[in-house]
């Protein structure tokens, strides 16, 4: 319990104890765990979901399709304190700077946002915006409670997977004390909430399959041309893995929706 309590209260604002083990074990022992803390986040989006797209509508209160992605976009941000909104710029602005790994690592390293963090940063928030709006009930609960979800299992993946690129850092003791099986686990429960789904609704369960494995195909290639670029990945490109990974969710969700729909 620890661990996921670890977890929980570092990725996201909720906060249950204050009297924790944070040791470098117990950062590596919250891995396992991403995707269920995923899945808290997800409860409270799909309930955010449910209130907007079928309460009130149902008490003939329809709110403006524009203002829905709003809400639904500002609840994504407050939930997790827009730490990984972070990790992505600090990700942006090394990665698309062209310079020299050492020279990547530094700029990522500073606090001060720049233009490629801030742009990439608008365009992701904008993405998710048109996502957003684009999703219409049943389909926006389904992506909203498995956004957070495969978005956290993509993370967990690039955590154990890859080496960490700077002898030391925040992130680095995630790496170093969590492994293969840690992984396994979180896939192995990502797959049970898509195999649940689809036991409620096949069409559902089908897209939501589908989204998961080419949303973690498209991660597992960005973090692979981020360690091609810097020789591994870091804290921030986690972060950044996490919050592309949610609009990648969101937009295979949209594709193949079209299919379904």
């Amino acid at each position: 319990m620890n661990d996921f309590l670890v977890g929980l209260q570092f990725l996201t604002r909720i906060t249950f104890r204050k009297n924790l083990d944070w040791s470098e074990q117990a950062c590596g022992g919250s891995v396992k765990f991403f995707p269920v803390i995923g899945t808290v986040l997800g409860i409270f989006y799909l309930v955010i979901g449910y209130i907007l797209f079928y309460l009130l509508p149902n008490l003939n209160i329809h709110v403006p399709g524009n203002l829905l992605a709003f809400i639904l976009l500002a609840s994504n941000i407050a939930l997790t304190g827009a730490l990984h909104c972070d990790g992505f710029c600090d990700t942006m602005d090394g990665i698309l700077s062209g310079r020299t790994r050492d020279r990547i690592l530094e700029i990522m390293k500073d606090s001060r946002v720049g233009a490629h963090g801030a742009t990439s940063l608008i365009l992701l928030l904008i993405g998710k915006f048109a996502m957003f709006s684009c999703l219409t009930y049943p389909y926006v609960l389904a992506a909203l409670f498995f956004m957070p979800i495969v978005s956290r299992a993509c993370m967990s993946i690039a955590v154990v997977k890859f080496s960490y690129a700077r002898p030391e850092g925040m992130g680095k003791a995630f790496h170093q004390y969590s492994g293969n099986k840690d992984m396994a686990i979180a896939l192995i429960y990502t797959l049970i909430l898509i195999v649940i789904l689809g036991c409620i609704s096949l069409n559902l369960g089908i897209l939501a399959l589908a989204s998961a494995i080419a949303t973690m195909i498209v991660m597992y290639l960005f973090d692979c041309h981020v360690k091609g670029l810097i020789g591994g990945l870091t804290g921030d490109v986690y972060g950044a893995t996490t919050e592309l990974g949610e609009f990648v969710l969101l937009f295979f969700f949209v594709v193949f929706g079209l299919f379904l729909s």
